[in-house]
């Protein structure tokens, strides 16, 4: 136990080294600048990870799928841009770095309001009501004026002239830096959230609802407390939001943004705590990288949520450790083959998918915009059969060669697991 805690530790640790390295893997010695497209990305990454994570206190801790989550994120950013204009004008001598308190804490007195009322029911009844929260917020941001500026948002300067640090947070860079300190700084709170006896009923209440309530436990305020302590971390995400783009609009507490936290955390794993943040990079990597590249890439998003469902409920994190007993017994050279076997067809199938998908994107948009297709490298005519047939066969040929060594490679798994069970039963 104490070598897989070891193992978990140093993962952590290089992941965290690799994330204060990367600006610099693109820094341009000559023009002594950062890239503005990476720095912005990795401050994404941030700002969803923190959101990924709080979201999961709901979704993989306590089994609450809410659909107002987003709601704590953007009242977070909204409380912060007013917190910097007061900052700027003397009004609020508080250091930059201690501001994401502020907007947690108003993260988590609107979520105290509205988890109040909300976590009064659960499953079904539960997720219907954040619906209708999520919709209420919304619309009050494009009505209210005052304080959510309308359609316009409201705006800040993040140079408020004070810092711990002697910052003056002008570049993007420095905001980055203080983005990952709040994220670890969360991170670490968040994990020790779940090993508090709160955590603990939290995953019972999900897993046995009516067990709790016999035990003498009231299930109701366990929801409460974990939908509170969520809309705290998602208010400090918000708070880091508003301080990196100075602007903060209806868009940061819409629906959308919701159904983001809800893909970060499903996709990266949410019964695994590291889960969420491995979904917040993926997602986040797939819709700025990704959307550069085709006018599609919401269809991708949406087809990657729909195979997950189907196919790894468990998430990305859930197949990794899935292989962990395989790993154990010094199996996993015998996994190498039937892997490269299944991954050459679905390459194919993917090539031929991605295909079909900008070639029917591009006939209806992008030939009205006058514009050529290039795929793969390749300028394509879109009128021609040729394309439309070789992705085709692509797809179909290789969803065919994918599904039968697919097969093979499930017996070649059921074949390991058995070998590994005896071990297990002993663990």
């Amino acid at each position: 136990m104490s070598g897989a805690r070891s193992t978990q530790s140093a993962i952590w640790i290089v992941a965290l080294l690799v994330a204060m390295l990367m600006p610099w893997l693109f820094y341009n010695y000559h023009t002594g600048r950062h890239s503005g497209f990476v720095v912005s990305m990795l401050s994404q990454m941030g700002m969803m990870s923190i959101l990924a994570l709080s979201y999961n206190m709901l979704l993989g801790q306590a089994g609450l799928f809410s659909f107002c989550h987003a709601t704590f994120f953007g009242v977070g950013g909204y409380a912060t841009i007013h917190f910097l204009n007061m900052a700027g004008d003397g009004g609020l001598p508080v250091p930059m770095e201690l501001i994401p308190i502020l907007s947690g804490l108003s993260g988590l007195g609107l979520a105290v309001v509205f988890g109040y009322m909300a976590t009064k029911q659960r499953a079904t009844a539960f997720a219907m009501i954040t619906l209708g929260i999520g919709e209420l917020m919304t619309t009050a941001a494009l009505s209210f004026h005052h304080f959510f500026g309308g359609e316009g948002g409201v705006n800040a300067n993040r140079m408020i002239g004070h810092s711990l640090f002697g910052l003056k947070y002008a570049s993007a860079v420095q905001v980055y830096y203080l983005i990952l300190a709040w994220v670890v700084l969360a991170t670490l709170a968040m994990f020790f959230l779940t090993q508090t006896p709160l955590g603990r009923m939290a995953n019972a209440t999900r897993d046995n609802f009516e067990r709790a309530q016999f035990m003498g436990y009231d299930p109701r305020m366990v929801r409460f407390l974990q939908f509170a302590l969520s809309g705290f971390f998602a208010g400090i995400g918000g708070g880091l939001y508003a301080i990196t783009y100075e602007i903060v609009t209806f868009d940061a507490l819409a629906a959308p943004l919701s159904a983001n936290a809800l893909l970060m955390a499903y996709i990266g794993g949410s019964a695994v705590f590291g889960g969420p943040l491995l979904g917040a990079v993926l997602i986040t990597l797939l819709q700025s990288g990704v959307s550069l590249l085709s006018n599609s890439w919401l269809v991708y998003v949406g087809v990657l949520f729909i195979t997950m469902v189907m196919f790894a409920p468990n998430g990305v994190m859930g197949l990794v450790l899935a292989h962990r007993p395989v790993a154990r017994a010094g199996l996993m050279g015998q996994l190498a083959l039937p892997y490269l076997r299944v991954i050459l067809p679905g390459l194919l199938m993917v090539l031929g998918f991605v295909g079909l998908v900008e070639l029917t994107s591009f006939l209806t948009i992008g030939a009205a915009q006058g514009r050529t297709l290039v795929l793969f490298g390749n300028r394509i005519d879109v009128h021609a059969l040729l394309p439309w047939l070789i992705s085709a066969v692509l797809l179909f040929g290789g969803g065919f060669w994918f599904r039968v060594e697919a097969r093979a490679f499930h017996r070649v798994w059921e074949r390991l697991m058995a070998e590994v069970a005896p071990a297990r039963a002993l663990a």
